[in-house]
């Protein structure tokens, strides 16, 4: 695993390139995130960096919101804690994170990530790098099994009376004979959207340091504003054309057949 940001999302636009080409690019605001927590293998059992995203107002934010960023927060416990040795956490020293997530990590972080550090967009990521976004797609509430899972549907003539839409049948048959129930996991009429979608291996396009920006290539899930993560992909970089050509090459030239001469 490797270390992340989160952002939102702002919107789609387009930009050209320095040969005119036309791309469609997703601008996330990515950043600034402070870093919360280190967790090591030595107190928690494994590596992790928590990062922290939009400030929470101090008024809206409970105690332990407040307690969990503030190194000068006294409580009870935490005094009782001192006086029994225990070693208690460093504290980013911040106002309370609206959205908190934790990145596990192969091993220790950079020397340059501690507790009360901000991490912006040019530090973690670079132009052309691929990417992975999370976000949560947008729902859409109760929808029927043709929109939902896209199902044919009922014939519109030839004896369907108002199941033109409908599911069909929903009965076991020889599948699980016996049973007088559904297989589980049957497709139907339910919720649709609202969940976790990861869209992988997208190009960074361009970094706006000045405002935390990222272009990235394509879309990502959900609406504008909606929280995304973006991580750099754990699957194998997409060639460039350039690298596709100078492989298919290599190919055909490995093709070549040596003919022996006959002594």
């Amino acid at each position: 695993m490797a270390l992340g940001l989160l952002g939102t999302k702002v919107g789609m636009t387009q930009i050209f390139d320095n040969d005119g080409k036309m791309a469609p690019v997703t601008v996330i605001e990515l950043g600034p995130c402070p870093v919360l927590q280190i967790r090591t293998a030595e107190r928690d059992k494994y590596h992790a960096v928590q990062l922290g995203f939009k400030d929470k107002l101090r008024r809206k934010a409970i105690r332990a919101e407040r307690g969990h960023v503030a190194s000068e927060f006294s409580s009870k416990r935490r005094e009782g804690m001192r006086q029994a040795g225990v070693q208690i956490p460093e504290k980013a020293n911040c106002e309370p994170q609206r959205y908190i997530r934790e990145f596990r990590l192969d091993g220790p972080p950079p020397a340059d990530v501690k507790v009360g550090a901000i991490l912006t967009a040019d530090k973690v990521f670079q132009e052309g790098q691929h990417i992975d976004v999370v976000g949560t797609s947008k729902g859409r509430g109760f929808a029927g099994a043709m929109k939902r899972h896209n199902f044919q549907g009922l014939p519109a003539a030839h004896g369907a009376k108002k199941v033109h839409r409908s599911v069909g049948s929903t009965s076991s048959h020889a599948s699980n004979r016996g049973s007088g129930r559904p297989k589980k996991g049957h497709l139907a009429a339910g919720q649709y959207g609202n969940a976790q979608v990861t869209v992988r291996n997208l190009d960074v396009v361009k970094i706006d340091k000045d405002n935390n920006l990222l272009l990235v290539r394509g879309a990502i899930p959900g609406p504008n504003g909606g929280l995304v993560v973006v991580r750099p992909t754990n699957k194998k970089d997409i060639p460039t054309a350039e690298e596709r050509a100078a492989a298919e090459k290599k190919k055909k030239k490995g093709k070549g057949v040596e003919i022996k001469k006959k002594k």
